[in-house]
């Protein structure tokens, strides 16, 4: 389950449906990966064909990243069986 977000536009998103603060274009997918997200257990849940799963580096060690489209990805960390810092961002 996701309990806390980094990106409040995304927040926005994922208990209103607005699309204010993400790229509207990206709505589609970002519900689908939102929804898998709060359903999610482990990150290997989200291993999901074209999203591009992968472990992140560095200052975002323990994080993950999801493919969303262009350079925006999806990241978040699980802590236990939830899902925390779910962000949204164009981080290449």
């Amino acid at each position: 389950m996701i309990k806390s977000f980094r990106h409040k536009g995304l927040q926005v998103f994922f208990n209103t449906g607005s699309k204010a603060g993400i790229q509207p274009h990206h709505a589609s997918k970002l519900n689908r990966q939102l929804l898998r997200l709060d359903i999610a257990k482990a990150p290997s849940d989200m291993n999901v064909p074209g999203w591009h799963l992968h472990a992140l580096e560095q200052e975002l060690i323990g994080h993950y990243s999801i493919w969303v489209n262009g350079n925006w990805r999806i990241t978040f960390r699980f802590e236990g069986e939830d899902v925390i810092l779910v962000d949204y961002q164009d981080y290449h």
